[in-house]
This record gives C-alpha cells, structure tokens and sequence, in this order.
C-alpha cells in the first residue's frame, strides 16, 4: 500500500483554534445571519464524527416569532415548575434577546453497534462545529442549554420532539456588541496525561 504524503499544515486555523472563545448571548444582537449566510455554517455543523452514520442528530433554526412563542413558553413553564423568578427571567432572555437561535436536537437510533453515549457525544459535536464555524465567519455565537434542554413539555409544546429526543445545545448566533476578556483555561499539566508503557 502507497503511503499518502502529509496532510497540509493550517496554521491559520490553529491560530484560530488556539484563541477562540464563545461569546456571551446576552451580548450578541441583531442582525443575526441571514438564511444565505446561515446554510453553509449549518452543512459545516453537520460534518463530524459519527459512527455508524446513524446521524443521531437534527436541527431547527429559531428566528423571529418562533422565538417570542418559546420566550413565553419558557416563562409559563418556569411559572409552573415554581423556579426562582431570577432564574425564569434569564430563561426567557435567552430567547426573547437572540437574534437567531438553532436548536441542536439529539435524536439517538436505535443500533445494535453504536451506544447511545456515542450518539450523544456525536451530537455535542455538531453544537461545538456550529459555534466554532460561526465564530470563523465573524458572527458571534454561544453554545446554550439550561433546564428546557430536558423538560419534556417544554420540548414537546416548543419544539414538537418526539419521546426520545431533546436538545444538546441551543446556539445562540448574532452581531458582537462586546468583545469580552479570555477566561481563565485549564492547566494542561493537570489535565493531560502521557502514557508510553
């Protein structure tokens, strides 16, 4: 068998992996990206690791009066699920400021080889494409979930999943208004072990 010659280094885009960071939803307004802008992000978010190719997963743009009618979903059922009214108020935000939200929803196959921890995982993978492409093209992006990630009324009434599925990340897309300071990030020392024998 021929070995295939290296792959070609991409330094811009360690460069840019090496210092990306989400941005705040709460700082990311209008104008979002539009369908035209928004469609080639989305192939991208689409392209990951998934065994099996089950494609356990979908997703559902939010714009406009979608995002108003989840606001007031979130604020009936905080309502009733008795939450702190803080917590409800920061609930309803995330939907009632966002200029363009896409729902990554987990919808695990059933498969004799594939696990369902894979599946999810796999699902987590097209959330982090997602943020990480939008970030690339100059859009603010934040990867959310929060309780309505698993309540199953509130899917149901919000987003029409069925039983067995429900949101892996709420992707939160706009204009930057703010360009917020690095966090701290782990040590790699501490998180990193070598193994050779």
């Amino acid at each position: 068998m021929t070995a295939l010659p290296p792959l070609a280094a991409r330094p811009a885009v360690l460069d840019f992996l090496r210092t990306r960071r989400s941005r705040p939803a709460k700082t990311l307004r209008a104008p979002g990206p539009d369908r035209a802008a928004l469609e080639p992000l989305l192939e991208i978010a689409l392209r990951v690791p998934d065994h099996g190719k089950l494609e356990p997963w979908r997703l559902i743009v939010l714009e406009g009066a979608a995002l108003d009618r989840l606001a007031d979903l979130t604020a009936a059922r905080a309502e009733a699920l008795g939450l702190d009214p803080d917590k409800a108020a920061k609930a309803r935000a995330m939907f009632a400021d966002a200029p363009v939200m896409v729902a990554v929803v987990a919808a695990p196959v059933d498969s004799p080889k594939i696990p369902p921890e894979e599946q999810v995982l796999s699902a987590g993978a097209v959330c982090q494409n997602l943020t990480t492409a939008a970030l690339a093209a100059g859009w603010g992006a934040n990867w959310l979930s929060g309780w309505m990630a698993l309540d199953r009324p509130w899917l149901t009434d919000g987003l029409a999943l069925d039983a067995h599925e429900w949101v892996a990340g709420l992707i939160v897309l706009g204009t930057e208004t703010a360009t917020p300071p690095d966090r701290p990030r782990p040590d790699p020392a501490a998180k990193i072990a070598w193994i050779d024998a």
